[in-house]
């Protein structure tokens, strides 16, 4: 399996794609809360992007790299792998751009987000949760369609979309200190941090992970790429591992990646329910419960927050919020 390039993408890449998603992303809200950040002790700035179509950031990047295709591409057929989001998102544009799709998925992916890459017509196809087995299963796709592949991650028009949603950030709240993300194979953060980074060099931006999928936190630590770990995390949207182009981009712009734990991210996720009256998957929840984890690094900065979606299988949120939940 090849990825369609190597090279990083610019400041001025994310800028072409913004424009280039125009017509069909959504403008998602930045919100407050007086609430959140007085338990917080800093300014929150939240970039709601489980608003977005599909119910997560993940359009913006399948947006700007289908778009970006030919024609002649898009006849071929489009293949991802996918644990849920990325492939709602390029199902949906590939509909839009008048072509199918083909989504490499894990057998465990939550229901709501299979019922979607249903709805907007594209095919699924089941494998095991681990990275070897998603990619395997991608290639021997690839192989048998002849298809074009667009990398949930690994790929420089994917990341450059996912930028878009911090240049909408920091048009709303242009002074920002710090940008917090969160982290799986880290195109959302990559794309956030060369957003960030070129409208401030100055903003310090920071990753979260779940410590159950720590992965790209210890290939930071111990610079090099950690890959080939089974993730046990409830954040189903984090259970990926850094590609050979966004480790180097992550390197290269990150302070750090901040771990918390399952029942960190559920209280996070109840809490933006409870005062924001938003629903936000666990994964987009990962923000809040790092700055939450980790009050001194934040204490009267300002910070935005990329909530990443909102595709929540209400039967495991009962669970979840349950006394003894997660």
């Amino acid at each position: 399996m090849t990825d369609p390039d190597t090279t990083a993408p610019t400041y001025a890449d994310i800028l072409a794609a913004a424009a280039r998603i125009a017509p069909h992303a959504h403008v998602t809200p930045v919100l407050r809360s007086r609430a959140i950040d007085a338990l917080a002790g800093c300014e929150l700035h939240f970039k709601c992007e489980n608003l977005q179509r599909g119910g997560a950031f993940k359009f913006r990047g399948a947006c700007n790299a289908v778009f970006s295709l030919s024609d002649a591409d898009v006849a071929r057929g489009i293949v991802t792998q996918s644990s849920g989001n990325h492939g709602g998102a390029i199902a949906l544009a590939a509909r839009l751009r008048g072509g199918r799709a083909i989504v490499v998925a894990p057998h465990n992916t939550p229901k709501v987000k299979l019922a979607a890459i249903r709805a907007y017509g594209a095919q699924i196809i089941h494998c095991e949760p681990d990275q070897a087995s998603r990619d395997a299963a991608t290639a021997q796709v690839l192989a048998q369609t002849g298809g074009v592949l667009v990398h949930p991650f690994n790929d420089p028009r994917v990341i450059a979309g996912q930028g878009t949603a911090t240049l909408e950030l920091l048009a709303s709240a242009p002074s920002l200190d710090a940008v917090i993300a969160p982290v799986s194979g880290g195109g959302l953060l990559s794309g956030t941090a060369i957003a960030a980074h070129g409208h401030d060099p100055d903003i310090t931006v920071y990753g979260a992970e779940p410590a159950g999928a720590a992965d790209a936190h210890d290939s930071l630590r111990e610079g090099r790429r950690i890959t080939g770990r089974k993730a046990d995390t409830v954040c189903d949207g984090l259970r990926a591992e850094l590609g050979s182009l966004t480790f180097p981009i992550l390197r290269s712009h990150l302070r750090d990646i901040l771990l918390i734990d399952d029942r960190q991210a559920i209280a996070a996720m109840r809490l933006i329910w409870e005062r924001m009256k938003l629903v936000v998957e666990p994964s987009g929840a990962v923000p809040l419960a790092a700055v939450l984890a980790h009050p001194a690094l934040f204490a009267g900065r300002r910070v935005g927050l990329i909530v990443s979606g909102g595709n929540v299988d209400l039967d495991l949120a009962a669970e979840w919020f349950a006394p003894n939940g997660a």
